[in-house]
């Protein structure tokens, strides 16, 4: 059994930050459990903050880390040298000024350890996305959170997606991405993107009412069909743009594709 390649290391684990809030006791053990999983090829790094760093040396030594850098803190050098006990793979650091951030990456990551750069949700990417154009580092946006305000709207969110594709800067997106299609959680009210739109309409490029249209679009069974539909060609140009999410559940995320058809699951292999 294999994941489909759209989907492999498109899974972030992002368990120990908020909603999941999981222990690290709890969320290591966890993680090596999705990592030795048939599901295995669709997870990616295990995300911890810096103040995590020396507890996870000690729990979870060897594991792949994304290291995610919140605003004020050490910058990517400092942090990297703190965390030398882990295996890094890469580094997601937020900017308030994108260009400044990038000069300061440069020269700063170790032989295969890449970075994303989370933008600042100003209403205008475009000059942040200019400093990434040419770079070796992704684009990072936040697609949710714990308040209404935390959640893009499809608009804002094309904007940045298309932008990404007039400038060929990949990007990974973070939080409220759990679930496969757009939808209303019924708990909160608040509209979730769904991460299917997001691969779709990583297809759409830099047309930005093509990518608007597909991130507003809420049916399971167009979103699955238009999936199947994909060629070789296009899942990878797809996976190429859009590169991984941040989740704090590995399970609802794969639940969601098995319940569309698009995972099968040992169950239905047998």
């Amino acid at each position: 059994m294999s994941v489909p390649e759209l989907f492999r290391g498109l899974f972030d684990d992002a368990a120990v930050f908020p909603p999941g809030d999981l222990p690290l006791r709890r969320a290591v053990p966890a993680h090596l459990g999705h990592r030795s999983a048939w599901y295995a090829d669709a997870v990616g790094p295990f995300l911890c903050g810096p103040g995590l760093v020396a507890e996870l040396a000690e729990v979870g030594p060897g594991i792949p880390v994304g290291l995610v850098l919140p605003g004020g803190s050490a910058g990517p050098a400092a942090a990297l040298s703190a965390a030398a006990a882990l295996d890094v793979v890469s580094v997601e650091i937020a900017a308030a000024d994108v260009a400044a951030t990038v000069a300061e990456l440069a020269g700063a990551l170790p032989a295969g350890v890449t970075a994303a750069v989370e933008l600042p949700r100003d209403g205008a990417p475009e000059k942040s996305l200019d400093a990434l154009a040419g770079t070796p580092y992704r684009a990072k946006y936040r697609t949710g959170g714990l308040a209404a305000e935390a959640f893009p709207s499809t608009a804002e969110l094309a904007a940045f997606l298309a932008g990404c594709a007039e400038r060929s800067v990949p990007y990974k997106c973070t939080a409220g991405l759990h679930h496969a299609v757009r939808h209303t959680d019924p708990a909160t009210g608040f509209d979730h993107h769904g991460f299917l739109n997001v691969l779709l309409a990583a297809e759409a490029g830099s047309d930005r009412a093509a990518v608007a249209e597909i991130l507003a679009e809420r049916s399971g069974t167009v979103l699955s069909g238009a999936v199947i539909g994909l060629t070789g060609r296009q899942i990878e140009r797809i996976r190429t743009s859009f590169t991984s999410f941040g989740t704090c559940s590995i399970a609802e995320p794969l639940a969601d594709l098995a319940d569309l058809g698009l995972l099968r699951t040992p169950q239905e292999d047998r």
